[in-house]
């Protein structure tokens, strides 16, 4: 074995198993809207994820929980 045939394997593998829902979301469609519907379903959870972070973090810095003492550099704090 080499690696030329074990790095080919790995690239088998992908295509063949770990991009089939993918092609199955592909094959047929011919909506550029319903051909991308995973990515804007990850970009829907990172965006309703980023808005639930900077909701907790307003929270905690209104309420003045977090130590902002200065710990190991002078510059920091």
């Amino acid at each position: 074995m080499t690696w030329k045939g074990f790095f080919e394997g790995i690239q088998s593998f992908a295509e063949d198993v770990l991009f089939l829902p993918y092609d199955a979301l592909r094959l047929g469609v011919d909506s550029w809207w319903v051909a991308n519907i995973m990515s804007w379903l990850l970009m829907l959870i990172g965006v309703v994820a980023f808005i639930y972070w900077m909701g907790q973090l307003k929270k905690f810095n209104d309420n003045d929980e977090e130590d902002k003492s200065s710990t190991s550099h002078s510059y920091l704090g």
